[in-house]
């Protein structure tokens, strides 16, 4: 009787996967942190992992063949290729640059508001900012957060066709509203010291100066979900205010400013079991792994490394973090170096999220105003999949 052939292997060492895709080991796991390639455990050596080899064939086919304008296109649109110019920031080499200045350096000793007007392509003293009313009540920061810039949208002019000094100064008096929304009032001074004091911190300690280091290195990530909101807002003509509340409401979601919320479950689901087998299960049933890899730093985020080497990880965020960089290979992101960071300064548990807020907040006004200068309406196309139409 002839044999029959061997059934191909589901799923692959990483050494095989590797092989057949012709990458680094960074680049295997910055697939897997995208969603692009499945991972898990080995039953039979739960310190290895495993990878789908459809998903694996697939990456090898698509980087083999040619693909059509319309799907480049299309592509660009998830981590694909540039599709906007702007001269603000850009990840080059595993690091990240503000108007080709160095993030992480300019973190050692800049302020949020200082990188604020470097990212508006800025220089010089401070701006004197407009007064400012009472920020709106509200049960949590986020909910004033909204509220606060949906006001100031509601009320203030376009941005289009003004004087670039008078958008520079209702710049910096957006930041101030939003951060006088997540310290819940008024306040004067540094944007660090004024959140470490609504938050129970000394201002100009320690744990202000981690908050402040956070903020500027979160300030502006080039191209992300939230920014290209803003632009596509600004694009329009819309004022500044209009502007950033397009990019809180793109930040607001799960995959993006919520990613924080993620990693605080998946640190609770931790403690109650233990990291390596809430990590088996995940994996197991297909599911992410927040605050670990990053498609841009395959050799790690260096805005992680930046705040982590700065304060020691409580015990448990400790074991999560050595357990899943052990089972999958993924150093830790920016997400959970805020998480982490909160829990080490006791915040409240809407921290992580606010400080994203407000400092990101910053990166929005610099692309706004950069899309105001083009003069140009953010307008693709749709490539159209839908019942045939004569």
């Amino acid at each position: 009787m002839p044999s029959q052939a061997a059934k191909p292997a589901e799923w692959i060492a990483a050494d095989e996967a590797r092989s057949r895709l012709g990458v680094r080991p960074q680049t295997l796991y910055a697939y897997v942190s995208r969603g692009r390639v499945q991972v898990r455990a080995d039953p039979h050596d739960p310190r290895r992992s495993l990878y789908r080899a459809a998903d694996i064939a697939s990456l090898a086919d698509r980087k083999t063949r040619s693909r059509k304008v319309s799907d480049v296109a299309a592509g660009a649109i998830a981590w694909g290729e540039p599709v906007l110019a702007s001269a603000i920031t850009t990840v080059a080499g595993g690091r990240l640059f503000y108007r080709g200045r160095d993030a992480v350096e300019l973190s050692q000793t800049e302020t949020l508001e200082a990188v604020a007007r470097l990212l508006r392509g800025g220089h010089g003293a401070a701006l004197k900012r407009t007064d400012r009313p009472k920020p709106p009540e509200g049960a949590d920061m986020r909910s004033r957060a909204f509220a606060a810039l949906a006001a100031r949208a509601g009320i203030d002019p376009p941005a289009r066709g003004r004087n670039p000094l008078a958008l520079a100064v209702e710049a910096a008096t957006l930041l101030d509203v939003l951060t006088d929304a997540v310290a819940g009032e008024v306040g004067g001074g540094a944007i660090a010291n004024r959140l470490a004091l609504a938050w129970g911190l000394g201002p100009g300690g320690p744990g202000a100066d981690l908050i402040r280091q956070s903020l500027v290195l979160l300030a502006d990530h080039e191209l992300n979900a939230s920014t290209f909101a803003a632009r596509v807002a600004a694009s329009t003509g819309a004022s500044l205010a209009a502007s950033g509340l397009a990019g809180l409401a793109a930040l607001s979601g799960p995959r993006h400013g919520g990613a924080a919320a993620a990693v605080q479950s998946l640190a609770r689901e931790a403690a109650q079991t233990s990291p390596r087998a809430v990590i088996a299960a995940r994996l197991a049933e297909d599911r992410s792994i927040p605050g670990f890899g990053h498609p841009l730093y395959s050799d790690g985020d260096p805005r992680a490394e930046a705040l982590l080497e700065r304060f020691d990880l409580t015990p448990q965020m400790a074991r999560l973090s050595s357990a899943v960089t052990a089972v999958t290979g993924l150093p830790p992101n920016v997400d959970f170096a805020l998480v982490a960071m909160s829990e080490r300064l006791k915040l409240p548990q809407d921290a992580p999220f606010a400080l994203f807020a407000v400092a990101r907040c910053a990166g929005w006004i610099a692309h706004a105003i950069e899309q105001g200068q083009t003069d140009q309406l953010i307008r693709p196309r749709a490539r159209y999949v839908g019942v045939e139409v004569a």
